[in-house]
């Protein structure tokens, strides 16, 4: 992980995963080795929105009863590639030296690391959130659940990423460490959460075409829609590069950069 430094004044970059910095859903991705691509109905019936983890445990138990190994699901994770101008953007801001970044994610700690050693971005994110995973001695991939969570009804119980991000932020905080603003950049529904516990100077950047843009989109025309209570600004980007040209204009107004 990045080293996490109390040195200077920063921009928190938190990045949801699938389809937000790598282009594909991992767990959906891993789900393609089952006998014929397919998953059995009995394990399918336990797939409900707060219930993910326990439904990915049991494919990963279906994959390992198959002889699918923890080595072939790392060699099909390395396969998904970022998404398209990522790469530039994390060089980007590797040069500037003043961003910390985070992910925030409900796939697990395996896949998610399996991604970044492919991509080299160890380096570049100080912290990983996400639903804590191991490959026991047999090879099988076991999940569990982040949290179980009743207060937040936009996210699902194992997972509440606008929880994770204040206490992120309060945690840093107490360290010492200032944040010019915080950029949230996601993709999925569950991605709102987070985005409204933001600050009017902070960012909300979700990815054009996808469930939270188009959330974000009808929910506007709602008088009673709770998409109403953003109070940061919403930039809508397709690629990585959207974001770099966007972080290229927050940093000459903060007047941000290298030592």
């Amino acid at each position: 992980m990045a080293d996490l430094t109390t040195q200077r004044e920063k921009i928190l970059m938190a990045f949801d995963f699938d389809n937000t910095l790598i282009d594909d859903n991992v767990d959906l991705a891993v789900v393609q080795l089952a006998p014929g691509g397919k998953i059995p109905d009995d394990v399918r019936a336990l797939y409900s929105d707060d219930g993910w983890t326990e439904y990915m445990g049991a494919v990963f138990c279906l994959l390992h009863e198959h002889g699918v190994t923890a080595a072939q699901i790392r060699r099909h994770v390395h396969q998904i590639p970022l998404t398209p101008g990522m790469s530039e953007l994390f060089h980007y801001m590797h040069a500037r030296g003043c961003f910390e970044c985070i992910i925030i994610s409900d796939a697990n700690s395996v896949l998610i690391q399996y991604s970044m050693e492919k991509h080299q971005l160890d380096s570049a994110i100080a912290q990983v959130f996400t639903n804590p995973a191991d490959v026991d001695r047999s090879g099988r991939l076991h999940v569990r659940r982040y949290h179980t969570q009743d207060w937040c009804q936009l996210s699902t119980v194992n997972l509440c990423k606008g929880r994770i991000l204040q206490d992120y932020i309060k945690q840093r905080s107490a360290e010492g460490v200032k944040y010019s603003c915080v950029l949230y950049v996601g993709d999925g529904s569950n991605d709102l959460c987070p985005g409204l516990t933001l600050a009017p100077h902070d960012y909300l950047l979700p990815r054009k075409g996808f469930s939270l843009w188009k959330k974000i989109q009808q929910a506007r025309s709602k008088p009673d829609s709770k998409v109403k209570g953003l109070k940061a600004s919403v930039v809508g980007w397709d690629s990585g590069v959207d974001i770099m040209n966007l972080l290229e204009r927050i940093v000459a107004d903060c007047k941000l950069g290298t030592s």
